[in-house]
């Protein structure tokens, strides 16, 4: 146990990131008033405002060792740069301790709570490229190797960003059912059979909801940029359902043309039926997700399908027309070693695929593999993700996107790598949070884009599907505000 003894309570959560870095799985509290010591490890963190309060001094103590940095600060009339830059030298202090005593790679530095893409890009915007590298490598102490791939995402998805107008806006449905639950899932779905009759009442809340997305949308004249229907897993729906589906969403948006995605991810939900609905409805993209193409895997995670499942739907879906297909694999899987995920790899490039994913697994709590004495191997999961990024370029596939999540093993990354041309405009959308997202169903996020103002206003829908059913008019009557 780790104990946090701070006198910035109200930066625990932002100290707790930087620990989490080094202790993934240890349990931090944090210290009270006046309490005994108790066998903790503590982490000790304080502050002061010096030079009339232009400047702010932070100090960590950490297993006998203590560092001390500072940060200059604008007048205090500029709350929010104060506050940023008060946090980034907290952040990189905690950091920066705690990295003298421990092995623990980090090849993004300090950074957690931010998109490394995202924040590349802006610091091009600027103060240019050679400085923003700069200013990943000795503020936030970034590797240079992230760095390089920083730069390339940010070259290769700049066209799609610059092609974004303040009148665009995407469009999100979220379908949070899957046949069943994956060891390492920490999505809020819920397991049901394919096409169950529970699902028919979602669709009656969910219709109402995009029914009203789609008049904000046309009464205020935006323009839809790309549709994407994600999860769960929405080929759980049974064909009528998917139908109907489809339906509505065409009814309630105008657009035509557009990017239009679904993901269809688990093999054991994909048949003909529903490919042919889905591109009559002029679906352009979709998912077929094996994770592993290792059969002894897909036992082990609950994934009732077979790598022969995963071939066949992805042929299916080539002979039906789709000529954007996205593939996902997860590096770091329990049992797999670099042998393992080489073969999922190179079976998974012979097929061809327009798009791969290239998932770091993460350890999250509310998965049920966390509940299992499972310890990641770190360094193997580097290995994993070390030889995509080998590959999939000498195969023509760019590194487009990028995210990172808590509790990645060895800190990586999930990475997007894609062919010149098929770069999914959705995905570069929502990292980068440059247009607007409509998003319908439940646990699904709504954003507004105040570029000028560099802001982000976001409305939630209620994670499980009753509270959602239940708020709809109350959250529609939000975004009514948001997007007039």
């Amino acid at each position: 146990m780790i104990r946090i003894d701070s006198d910035l309570p109200e930066y625990y959560n932002d100290i707790s990131e930087e620990v989490r870095l080094f202790f993934g799985r240890e349990t931090l509290r944090e210290a009270q008033p006046d309490e005994t010591e108790d066998g903790s490890r503590s982490l000790v963190v304080r502050h002061s405002l010096l030079n009339g309060g232009l400047l702010f001094s932070v100090s960590a103590e950490w297993e006998g060792q203590k560092l001390t940095q500072s940060a200059e600060l604008p007048p205090a009339g500029e709350t929010l740069v104060r506050k940023r830059l008060m946090k980034r030298c907290l952040k990189s202090t905690v950091f920066r301790i705690l990295k003298e005593t421990s092995s623990a790679e980090t090849p993004w530095g300090s950074l957690t709570g931010v998109r490394p893409s995202k924040l590349f890009r802006e610091l091009c915007e600027t103060v240019g490229p050679e400085r923003a590298q700069s200013v990943l490598h000795g503020t936030y102490d970034v590797s240079p190797d992230r760095i390089r791939l920083a730069e390339q995402i940010y070259r290769v998805q700049k066209p799609v960003i610059d092609s974004a107008s303040s009148r665009d806006i995407d469009v999100y449905v979220n379908i949070p059912f899957c046949v069943s639950k994956c060891l390492y899932c920490s999505f809020p779905s819920r397991v049901l059979k394919e096409g169950s009759a529970e699902l028919d009442g979602y669709l009656d809340v969910l219709e109402k909801d995009i029914r009203f997305g789609g008049e904000i949308v046309s009464g205020t004249g935006r323009r839809v940029r790309a549709v994407y229907i994600g999860g769960g897993t929405p080929t759980v729906l049974s064909c009528g359902q998917l139908k109907r589906l489809l339906d509505t969403i065409a009814d309630a948006y105008s657009f035509r043309g557009v990017e239009y995605t679904v993901e269809s991810g688990r093999p054991d939900t994909i048949t003909r039926e529903k490919l042919l609905i889905m591109k009559e409805h002029g679906v352009t993209r979709i998912s077929i997700n094996p994770q592993t193409m290792n059969a002894d895997t897909l036992v082990r995670m609950g994934r009732n399908h077979t790598p022969g499942q995963i071939i066949e739907a992805y042929r299916e879906a080539r002979e039906i027309g789709f000529d954007s297909v996205n593939m996902d694999l997860i590096a770091g899987l329990p049992g797999e070693c670099l042998a393992d995920f080489s073969c999922s790899l190179e079976r998974v490039m012979e097929l061809d695929p327009d798009d791969i994913t290239v998932h770091s697994l993460a350890l999250k709590r509310s998965a049920a593999l966390f509940q299992t004495d499972f310890a990641l191997n770190e360094e193997e999961t580097a290995s994993m993700i070390a030889l995509s990024a080998e590959e999939l370029p000498q195969k023509g596939y760019l590194p487009y996107y990028m995210y990172r999540q808590k509790y990645m093993s060895g800190n990586l990354e999930n990475i997007g790598y894609a062919k010149r041309g098929k770069l999914c405009v959705y995905n570069i959308d929502m990292m980068e949070e440059t247009a607007q997202i409509m998003s319908h169903g439940a646990c699904a996020v709504s954003k507004r884009i105040y570029g000028d103002e560099n802001r982000i206003e976001r409305i939630f829908n209620p994670k499980d599907v009753p509270t959602y059913a239940e708020k709809l008019d109350a959250v529609n009557a939000q975004k009514q505000l948001l997007f007039n």
